[in-house]
C-alpha cells in the first residue's frame, strides 16, 4: 500500500469522524482524562500511593466529612480547615522558662458545628536532663470568657502529637468543664475517662467546647445538641521548661491545625485521606489498565481467530475448541479464586488475568470475518507466488480486520475498567496501587452508604461511569464509520 493512499485514508476518515457527535464528545472526554491522569503528580502528590496506605500521614486532616462546596447547598453550614505554622501564631517569652503560644481562631457566623477536633504537632524537643523535662497545658478562652483547660501540666517530647477530639484524656477533661459549669459539680478527671458519655462521645466532645454553654442546663443535653457559639477563641498553649539551657524545644516546623467539618474537594473517608487525590489518582489506573487490556485481548483475538480460519481443518477445530473451553469458564468467579489464593495480586497481574478471559469472542467473530477474506482472489494470488502462511496473515488478512480492531479496542476499554474496579471492590486488588474499586471498597467496609457519606461513594462510581462512556462514544462513532452497514444516509 502506497503511502500516498494511507495518507488519503486517514484524510477521510478524519473527515467522516468530524461529522460524528458523539465521537468528537468522546475524544474531548478522553483528552480531559489523559490531562487530568498525567498530572496527577503534580495536580496532588508525587508519591500518594505510598502515603495512602500510612493513617499517620492524614491524621491532620478530619475523617467522613464532605466537600467545602456542600455548604452552598445545605442551611448547616460546616466549617472549613484551618491550618497555623509558626508564623501564623503569637509567641510570648514571658520568662527564660516559660513559652506561650496562641493561636486565634473565629468560628463564623451560621455555622453548625465548631471544628471536629485541634491538632498539635512538630514540637521538636532535645532532653538532656530527663529530670526537668518541659511539661505543657492547653486552655481554649471562648468568647463569652470562659476558659476550658484542655491539657494541663503533661510531659513534652518530639514524639507528642496533641489531638483534641481524639484523646480520651482530653475529652474527659472538656467533659469534667462542661459539667462543672452547667451542674456545678466536681468531677474526677481520672474517673470522667471511665464515665460511659466520655467513652460514647470521645469523638464528639469537642463540640461542647465551641458551643453555648451556661449554669442550668445538662451536660447531656448540650452534648447531644450543642447550640453553636461564634465568635473569637484562643488556643494557649503553655510550655514550662525548669531546665533550658539543658532542654530545647524548637518551634521552627510547629503546626497547629483546626480540624474543619468540611474539607477539600471531595471530602475525606474514614482515615482522613483526601478524596479527590485519590481519585485523580485513580483515573491514571482506569486508563492504563482499560487501555492495555482492551490492547493486547484484540491483538491476541485477532490474531488467534484469523490463524484459525486461515488453517482451517483439524487445526481449525482444535483451536475453536481451546476458544469454547476458555469461553466456558466464568471469568469472575475464576479472578476472584486466583486473586485469593495468590494473595498480593499487583496491576499487571491482573491485567494478565483480565487479557486471559478477555481474547475468545474477539477471536470468534475475527475468524468469521477471515473466513470471508481467505477466499479473496489476491490471497489465492499471494498463496501461488510462495508467500508463507505467516505473510498472508500479518499481511493481508489482519490489515484488513484493523477497522474492526480499532473499534473493538475503543468498545472494549469499559469492560476491563468495571473488571478491574470489580476486583478491587472485593479486595483482590493491588494493595500499592491508588484505584476507584479501593475506594468503594473501603467505602462498603466502613458502611458509607447506611451511613450517608455520599461523597465517599458517588465520585468514584462516576469516574468508572465516565470512563466507560467515553470509550462507548468513541467506539460507537468508530463502528459507524468504518463498519459500512451501520453507516446512516
Amino acid at each position: 500500500m502506497r503511502w500516498v493512499d494511507v495518507k488519503e485514508g486517514i484524510k477521510e476518515f478524519l473527515e467522516e469522524f468530524k461529522r460524528e457527535k458523539t465521537g468528537i464528545a468522546g475524544v474531548i472526554l478522553l483528552v480531559l482524562l489523559v490531562i487530568v491522569a498525567l498530572t496527577a503528580p503534580y495536580t496532588t502528590m508525587p508519591d500518594l500511593p505510598e502515603k495512602w496506605r500510612s493513617s499517620a500521614y492524614w491524621e491532620d486532616n478530619p475523617k467522613n466529612v464532605p466537600p467545602t462546596w456542600y455548604n452552598m447547598f445545605t442551611s448547616q453550614k460546616l466549617v472549613p480547615q484551618q491550618v497555623y505554622y509558626v508564623d501564623d501564631l503569637k509567641i510570648g517569652h514571658p520568662s527564660d522558662t516559660e513559652t506561650v503560644i496562641e493561636a486565634d481562631y473565629t468560628f463564623p457566623e451560621g455555622y453548625y458545628f465548631g471544628p471536629q477536633g485541634i491538632i498539635i504537632k512538630n514540637i521538636n524537643v532535645t532532653l538532656n536532663q530527663a529530670s526537668q523535662a518541659p511539661t505543657y497545658s492547653i486552655y481554649l478562652k471562648r468568647p463569652d470568657g470562659k476558659t476550658v483547660v484542655l491539657v494541663k501540666n503533661k510531659p513534652l517530647t518530639s514524639s507528642t502529637t496533641i489531638a483534641v477530639g481524639r484523646d480520651a484524656t482530653i475529652s474527659a477533661n472538656i467533659y469534667v468543664w462542661l459539667v462543672n459549669v452547667t451542674e456545678g459539680k466536681e468531677l474526677d478527671p481520672i474517673q470522667a475517662q471511665m464515665d460511659p458519655i466520655v467513652i460514647m462521645n470521645i469523638n464528639t466532645l469537642v463540640s461542647t467546647a465551641f458551643a453555648k454553654v451556661e449554669p442550668g442546663m445538662k451536660a447531656e443535653d448540650v452534648i447531644n445538641n450543642p447550640e453553636p457559639l461564634p465568635g473569637n477563641y484562643k488556643l494557649v498553649l503553655d510550655i514550662k521548661n525548669p531546665a533550658p539551657d539543658q532542654n530545647k524545644v524548637i518551634l521552627d516546623e510547629m503546626k497547629v491545625t483546626f480540624l474543619g467539618r468540611s474539607y477539600g474537594m471531595m471530602g475525606t473517608d474514614y482515615l482522613g485521606r483526601d478524596l479527590w487525590a485519590g481519585i485523580i489518582w485513580g483515573s491514571r489506573v482506569s486508563l492504563t489498565i482499560g487501555i492495555l487490556v482492551s490492547v493486547l485481548s484484540t491483538i491476541i483475538g485477532l490474531t488467534y481467530g484469523v490463524t484459525s480460519a486461515y488453517l482451517g481443518g483439524n487445526m481449525d477445530e482444535l483451536m475453536m475448541r481451546i476458544n469454547e473451553i476458555f469461553a466456558s469458564i466464568p471469568s469472575l468467579p475464576i479472578l476472584i479464586l486466583i486473586g485469593a489464593t495468590v494473595g498480593h495480586v499487583t496491576l499487571m497481574f491482573i491485567v494478565f488475568l483480565l487479557v486471559i478471559f478477555g481474547w475468545m469472542g474477539i477471536a470468534r467473530i475475527a475468524r468469521s470475518m477471515a473466513l470471508q477474506i481467505k477466499e479473496q482472489t489476491y490471497i489465492e494470488a499471494a498463496r501461488a507466488l510462495g508467500a508463507g502462511n505467516g505473510r498472508i496473515i500479518f499481511k493481508h488478512i489482519l490489515p484488513q480486520l484493523l477497522p474492526y480492531a480499532f473499534a473493538t479496542i475503543a468498545l472494549s476499554v469499559p469492560g476491563a475498567v468495571i473488571s478491574e474496579a470489580s476486583l478491587s471492590f472485593l479486595g483482590i486488588g493491588d494493595p500499592t496501587a491508588v484505584t476507584w474499586g479501593q475506594i468503594l471498597n473501603a467505602a462498603q467496609t466502613q458502611s458509607a452508604t447506611t451511613k450517608g457519606y455520599w461523597w465517599w461513594v458517588l465520585p468514584p462510581g462516576l469516574g468508572i461511569a465516565v470512563v466507560g462512556l467515553t470509550f462507548v462514544l468513541i467506539g460507537t462513532a468508530l463502528d459507524r464509520i468504518l463498519n459500512p452497514r451501520l453507516r446512516r444516509l
